[in-house]
């Protein structure tokens, strides 16, 4: 079975077949075995164990994983399901102002917003630094900060969602 998984972001391939999994090319023998009582797994690829925790995401393939002190934002959906999903948001279209995302690895520096808040575009919401300079991330659109990802000091991988936003409502409603 073919399955596209996104990595915060990056789309890799996986194909589970009898000779093992094939990611991104290259065939892995892997095993998943759960530690009871826990949200931890046992990853073993190779010859390599991995301690993974696992939270799901409130949609379905959506996960947040912990390993080696790193975070990952993972959607796993195999192809019929990625295609509908797919068709599903194209039809219902963007349901606010774009989330502000990083460009690229780093470290959250500064968070300048909370949830509730409203934006005006242009405004900086997130300060992190990349390659020994710090980077103020903007809203794009006016809004209202929906949900806040970003927390001080973490690292971020590129294309991870820092904050999320929805429309300002006006004075009609719209």
């Amino acid at each position: 079975m073919k399955y596209l998984v996104d990595v915060d972001g990056e789309r890799i391939e996986v194909s589970i077949g009898a000779d093992g999994a094939r990611v991104g090319g290259r065939v892995v023998h892997a095993h998943l075995a759960d530690v009871e009582g826990t949200p931890i797994h046992l990853l073993r690829i190779d010859d390599t164990v991995h301690r993974v925790a696992v939270r799901r995401g409130t949609e379905r393939g959506r996960y947040d994983l912990w390993m080696g002190g790193y975070s990952f934002r993972v959607e796993a959906l195999d192809e019929r399901s990625r295609v509908i999903r797919e068709l599903t948001q194209a039809k219902n279209g963007p349901k606010g102002p774009a989330p502000v995302t990083a460009p690229m690895p780093g470290l959250v520096v500064r968070v300048h917003v909370i949830e509730g808040q409203q934006v005006v575009a242009g405004q900086g919401v997130v300060v992190i630094e990349a390659m020994k300079m710090e980077n103020e991330l903007r809203a794009a659109a006016d809004g209202t900060v929906k949900r806040v990802v970003a927390v001080q000091g973490i690292a971020v991988e590129k294309g991870a969602v820092l904050v999320e936003f929805e429309r300002v409502s006006g004075p009609d409603g719209g």
